[in-house]
């Protein structure tokens, strides 16, 4: 019924990458949709969630290496993740056409040339027109799954809590914190949490954020130089926590489109071969979120402001990698 498992390959050729996925119960499904999920979750077949992430990349990976390359898959994956709690069974499909297409959406708006040079002609505008009648015949644009490349964002780190971490080094022994039964038996790190208290924490912040209005967190971008609500990444710092504000709030309506009973996750996915052992056991950017979060609800904005920036530059260290490269 589902498609073939896609060929794993070696985790170090994994994008660097960063993920925050959303697990829905099966009941959120419709009777089709959770039939289908339900035997796959129940097949021998699938990628198992230790080698899955591998799995995506490979399929995306032979896409890229086909000729011509394919600009999006004909037909949207029947793959996803899948996790275990409580025993209640939930899925997070990979849609990796329509991310695809709204990848391609992206570039096309934003950087023309390079849309040019990745694929042959003609092959991106027949996929946005693929993407354009699929639009017109449905009603939701609705993704499970973000990613971002080099680095985390920080409102990412909102949803969860210190203690909802789970770290694997190197092998199933060496691990911290979490289930085993839902974590890769591989170099990971994962926070995972329930939909409520993504919710609530998200609420929280922006609460305690938007209460610092006329102070540096809130303060409007044309305060600080830009000339718009969307400010480029090179203005990212000079924004400060006005960004991350603007991120909590987007997560905030997107993680409103799923079922409340749904499951969070953040998945540090490739990044975690840019960093050492040492590094990600003492990886407390949740922690120093929350911290700020909490010193903004409080009124000490100064520290606030300096927790946000030192959470900012340990990440664009990692970033500058991507230069290096």
């Amino acid at each position: 019924m589902y498609p073939g498992t896609p060929p794993c390959h070696d985790a170090n050729v994994r994008p660097y990458a960063a993920y925050l996925r959303v697990y829905e119960p099966l009941s959120a499904f419709s009777d089709a949709e959770g039939r289908y999920w339900a035997e796959y979750a129940a097949s021998a077949q699938r990628p198992r969630r230790a080698a899955a992430l591998d799995a995506e990349q490979a399929e995306a990976l032979s896409r890229l290496i086909a000729t011509p390359t394919i600009a999006a898959p004909r037909r949207e994956s029947g793959h996803g993740y899948v996790r275990w709690a409580d025993g209640v069974t939930y899925i997070c499909p990979w849609q990796t056409r329509l991310r695809s297409w709204l990848e391609l959406a992206r570039l096309r708006s934003t950087a023309r040339p390079l849309l040019a040079t990745a694929f042959s002609a003609g092959q991106a505008d027949e996929a946005l027109r693929d993407f354009a009648c699929w639009q017109g015949q449905s009603s939701s644009l609705r993704v499970f799954i973000q990613s971002c490349t080099w680095a985390v964002p920080p409102g990412w780190f909102v949803p969860f809590a210190p203690e909802e971490r789970w770290l694997v080094l190197g092998g199933p022994t060496e691990t911290e914190g979490g289930d085993p039964a839902t974590a890769a038996a591989t170099r990971t790190l994962i926070y995972a949490t329930a939909m409520s208290q993504a919710r609530r924490r998200i609420a929280r912040a922006l609460n305690a954020l938007r209460r610092t209005s006329g102070d540096a967190l809130t303060s409007p971008p044309g305060a600080a130089g830009g000339g718009d609500d969307t400010p480029e990444s090179g203005d990212r710092d000079s924004l400060g926590p006005w960004q991350a504000t603007m991120e909590i709030a987007q997560i905030g309506r997107w993680l409103e489109e799923f079922h409340p009973h749904s499951v969070v996750e953040l998945d540090y996915g490739g990044l975690v071969h840019l960093l050492d052992d040492d590094s990600l056991r003492s990886d407390q950017s949740v922690a120093e979120v929350s911290a700020a979060i909490s010193a903004s609800r409080e009124g000490q904005h100064d520290l606030a402001s300096v927790l946000y920036q030192r959470l900012r530059s340990r990440w664009q260290a990692l970033e500058s990698v991507e230069a290096a490269n």
